[in-house]
């Protein structure tokens, strides 16, 4: 019988997992191998692989520095928006840092406690309630197996199978489709893009250079034609001028975007959410692991104090990242109303001009 079971071992389960093993017996698994040998339910993480200024303080937070492994060129400064419709552009300054994201997630896991039973390359299938405590289900290889626990914890991420399976847990916020292609690119571009155009999605598409690739990605709404409208943006950008070769990757995963705060799910009757899986991420820019390293430090909060009741405490240590998320809503509404980022790009508020020298200077 194990005290907490974590579904999910990327950076919201791991955290948990790694702020709380000493203290109780933790089951942590993940479909994952984080290895770069692919394993039978293995899939790499369809991410940007950028850490976001709110990430990197809580890294500091918690006491971490990124290893150099980590790390992926170019570094970068500098956002660059576009509005295709309406052809504006303009660049920000803002500091990423660009990373490996696979590496990032198993650099986190190497530092979960020995003590915790890790387990991956397992797919977790479904649960129970029993009196007392849960009984999980669970596949790895072509064995079958049964584990029970008295705390679960979902940090499965958009698909989480605990939430779904969960009957408190049907109000989920709105998914879109993140593909993305990693394409040859000899010109490698010293910023991140991001590109709206309401004929592609009512979210937007970015662009990433990754040392000798171009990351092309876009968030769009199931089952509005994606491929098409993939194929679109590819075309807009060749058509505007980006020169890019043949694919070399394609990978493509759901995210949430929570546009009402009842979207986020805490938990209740010993079963809680963190990151993604609990509606956690800025619904304005599809940013996701502050917010897995501030719900998994809250939730560890929760548990230190006792396992009794920490449902409820949980929630309330999240009262002030709830406010936060509705606050990016507020953000995504004006971001995203074509208008009035019409008014606010045209204005040249808060952007920054590159300097080009004068020929023959």
């Amino acid at each position: 019988m194990f005290d907490l079971a974590i579904i999910g071992a990327g950076p919201a389960g791991a955290t948990l997992a790694r702020l709380i093993g000493k203290n109780y017996k933790v089951l942590l698994v993940d479909k994952r191998s984080f290895s770069d040998i692919p394993g039978p339910f293995s899939a790499g993480k369809c991410c940007g692989g950028l850490l976001a200024p709110d990430a990197q303080r809580m890294l500091s937070e918690l006491g971490l520095g990124l290893p150099k492994s980590v790390l992926q060129g170019p570094q970068l400064f500098v956002v660059k928006a576009i509005d295709i419709q309406q052809k504006i552009e303009r660049y920000y300054q803002r500091h990423y840092i660009n990373m490996d994201r696979q590496k990032f997630d198993s650099w986190l896991l190497s530092m979960v406690p020995s003590n915790v039973d890790t387990r991956l390359n397992c797919r977790f299938k479904s649960y129970s309630s029993e009196k007392g405590f849960f009984k999980l289900k669970f596949v790895q290889g072509d064995r079958n197996y049964v584990e029970e626990t008295r705390i679960l914890i979902g940090a499965d991420g958009a698909s989480s199978i605990v939430r779904s399976q969960t009957s408190h847990g049907s109000f989920f916020p709105n998914k879109y489709i993140a593909l993305q292609e990693w394409v040859e690119s000899n010109n490698s571009l010293p910023y991140f893009m991001s590109i709206f155009d309401k004929k592609i999605t009512d979210y937007y598409c970015w662009t990433i250079p990754k040392g000798d690739y171009l990351v092309i990605g876009a968030a769009l709404q199931p089952k509005k034609n994606t491929s098409e409208r993939f194929k679109r943006l590819k075309e807009k950008l060749r058509s505007n001028g980006f020169q890019f070769g043949k694919t070399v990757w394609r990978e493509g995963a759901y995210i949430l975007r929570p546009m009402k705060t009842k979207h986020v799910l805490t938990g209740r009757d010993r079963i809680a959410f963190l990151g993604e899986a609990a509606g956690w991420i800025s619904p304005s820019s599809a940013e996701g692991i502050s917010y897995a390293f501030r719900s998994a430090c809250a939730l560890a909060e929760a548990l230190h104090i006792a396992p009794d009741g920490f449902e409820k405490r949980y929630r309330k240590k999240t009262r002030n990242l709830r406010r936060n998320i509705f606050l990016k809503i507020m953000k995504s509404h004006f971001i995203f109303n074509p208008y009035l980022r019409k008014m606010v790009m045209s204005s040249g508020l808060q952007s920054v001009k590159l300097f080009r020298p004068k020929e023959g200077t």
